[in-house]
């Protein structure tokens, strides 16, 4: 699913417009940057937390040439799903899945 998806799928299940959508959605998305960009985890109960992650800089090689080099430190995010998430993916009929405390 793409952004453009999702704008249609919250739309359609929302019953608002395209428009209010892409709004929606552009603001959640300007909030929960700006949270990850202050340090702060962002936690959806039940879906799961997104935490910013500093990744250190490390000697590489260019893989066409072999050359070495420095790639940059950099921020990423690290994304931990929560139990009901992980319960929606692992449910099959029959089977009881135990994700733990």
């Amino acid at each position: 699913m793409n952004k453009n998806d999702l704008i249609n799928e919250l739309a359609a299940k929302l019953n608002i417009t395209r428009t209010a959508s892409k709004k929606y959605l552009e603001a959640f998305e300007e909030t929960f940057g700006d949270a990850l960009e202050e340090g702060e985890p962002v936690m959806l109960q039940g879906f799961g937390t997104f935490t910013l992650w500093k990744q250190t800089g490390r000697p590489a090689r260019n893989p066409k040439t072999g050359a070495p080099c420095m790639i940059a430190p950099r921020n990423s995010v690290k994304f931990k799903p929560g139990k009901g998430l992980l319960k929606r993916l692992n449910r099959e009929e029959g089977i009881v899945v135990d994700i733990g405390k």
